[in-house]
């Protein structure tokens, strides 16, 4: 029994023994390893695998969220024929002004001080009407006749009174003769001056209620036994302006209720726009005020804020501002779109302006093409970032000067042919779309086919860009990221294309489609408020 002992004993002293053994050498492998590999302290850092130009990505944003690095340019050199048979044509970048004022989208209203609602003052039947919609007239013109029983009435009576009055005075005047002379007395003649007072009273209440049907004071003078007496009433215009409102027709029975004409006088106008709760330190009532129109590129109207609505819409965080603007040659019809510049002003900082054809698209990024008169049938793509759209004009906030020559006819040219010889990839999307966020129309691309792509991002006032040109025949995916929870834009229509789609917060939404000519492509935000156009070149 020991000597089992003994030997179990031995056998496990060897075994933890040989453990430690093995555990010291591996340290010791251990240390030296770490003792020949470079160390920071020494100047050196450990060796990275070169990625490849491919696997390097495009200038990322920052965390503060500053965009990705501008694109560098590259030159597209082009033969005189190419030139010639592109028909490109040059233009300056002009110099605008940006006065900082506040753009709001509106809707031309007319100016409800200076419109009427023409009723009849009389009942009847409408015998003649005057008046065409959309017809000038002037202040008093008439509008329409009625045939009035009722005015009838009231001529009959006012003469009826009048005989009376007449009757009265003439028995008045034996009655004053015959108490001269003492064949009457006193009490007769008070008796008869008391009677004549009430005729009298008769015959102005019938004038009064003449007058109230519209009679003139030389028409009721007129008016008498055997005279010729017309129960018809002319409908006069109360003020010089348009018929916008025509519901007379021949025939009509009226009443003193019912709507006849409504005139207009469009001298002077509103655009009535939406200002956000956030904007309401920026405008003030009787501040000015600059319109424009897409129907009108060229035409600019100043104005001033008459008047700021004390009430919050609870749906839209918005207030209306109504812009009272003169009208004088009626270009602004009534229910027109416009733009408003609040707050604008004279001598504001300059600004490079370019046509919206000169703009064309690269991945997301928008681009020129300047030319060097020096060198023709050179081109240099350069990026532009974007402003305000105004007609047929875009404002270009960085990437161009005032006096700088770009291309403004012809750009999808050079921009083809700067693609088909391979001058610049493609640029990588500054944020990849999740598939389970896209959304897709019927007709989506499929297969190899390359498509042309945009990004918009909507904010609390506007599409950011407003502008995208894309190319006829060539798939489309515009992306749609909603970056506000103060904005009404929680959906996007294209109304020509019938599409549709709601617009998550801070969910990328891509909408696929195919423009099949050129022309332009409207889109809006769910309300109409805020709009943006697609060029198709």
């Amino acid at each position: 029994m020991n000597s089992e002992s003994r030997v179990s004993v031995r056998w496990a002293v060897l075994i933890a023994a040989a453990l430690a053994l093995i555990a010291v050498g591996a340290g010791a492998t251990y240390i030296g390893l770490r003792s020949r590999a470079p160390s920071e302290s020494d100047g050196h850092a450990p060796m990275a695998p070169t990625p490849s130009p491919a696997a390097r990505p495009a200038a990322e944003p920052t965390s503060g969220g500053v965009e990705s690095a501008a694109l560098p340019d590259v030159v597209v050199a082009l033969s005189k024929e190419a030139v010639d048979r592109a028909g490109v044509t040059v233009t300056a970048v002009a110099a605008g002004t940006m006065s900082g004022g506040l753009r709001a989208p509106g809707v031309v209203e007319p100016n409800a001080y200076k419109q009427v609602v023409v009723t009849p003052v009389v009942s009847g039947r409408i015998t003649r009407v005057a008046a065409e919609l959309g017809q000038h007239v002037q202040r008093g013109q008439t509008l329409a006749q009625i045939f009035s029983p009722e005015l009838a009435d009231a001529q009959t009576r006012y003469i009826s009174a009048r005989a009376e009055l007449e009757a009265h005075e003439q028995e008045l005047a034996r009655t004053e003769k015959l108490v001269e002379i003492g064949a009457a007395s006193r009490q007769e003649l008070e008796r008869i001056h008391a009677g004549h007072t009430a005729r009298r009273a008769d015959v102005e209440s019938a004038a009064s209620r003449l007058q109230l049907l519209g009679l003139s004071a030389a028409a009721i003078e007129a008016l008498g036994p055997g005279k010729n007496q017309s129960a018809t009433t002319n409908v006069p215009a109360p003020i010089s302006g348009m018929v916008t409102e025509r519901l007379a027709n021949v025939g009509l029975n009226v009443d003193q209720a019912a709507k006849l004409f409504t005139v207009v006088d469009l001298s002077t106008v509103w655009v009535v726009a939406d200002l956000y709760e956030k904007d309401f330190a920026r405008v003030r009532v009787g501040g000015p005020a600059t319109v424009t129109t897409n129907a009108y590129p060229d035409l600019v109207l100043q104005g001033r804020v008459s008047y700021i609505d004390p009430q919050v819409s609870k749906e839209t965080r918005t207030a209306k501002v109504r812009i009272e603007v003169p009208n004088p040659r009626n270009e602004l019809r009534l229910g027109m779109y416009a733009e408003a510049l609040l707050g604008g002003g004279e001598g504001g900082p300059s600004t490079p302006v370019i046509p919206r054809s000169a703009v064309q698209n690269v991945g997301d990024r928008t681009v020129v093409y300047l030319v060097n008169p020096k060198e023709p049938g050179k081109f240099v793509e350069r990026e532009v970032r974007l402003g305000a759209v105004t007609g047929d004009q875009v404002v270009v906030i960085s990437g161009v000067q005032p006096g700088d020559v770009v291309v403004a006819e012809g750009s999808f040219y050079v921009r083809a042919e700067r693609e088909r010889l391979g001058l610049r990839p493609a640029p990588a999307s500054a944020s990849p779309i999740p598939a389970s966020t896209a959304s897709t129309t019927p007709g989506a691309m499929h297969g190899d086919t390359k498509a042309q792509e945009a990004t918009v991002t909507v904010t609390d006032a506007s599409f950011d860009p407003q502008l995208i040109t894309l190319r006829a025949g060539v798939p489309a995916r515009v992306t749609f990221i909603r970056t506000s929870d103060k904005t009404c834009a929680t959906s996007v229509v294209f109304a020509s294309l019938n599409i549709r789609r709601d617009l998550p917060l801070n969910q990328p939404v891509t909408i696929e489609f195919t423009p099949d000519k050129a022309g332009e492509i409207a889109f809006a935000c769910g309300m109409n408020m805020l709009r943006g156009t697609v060029v198709v070149q």
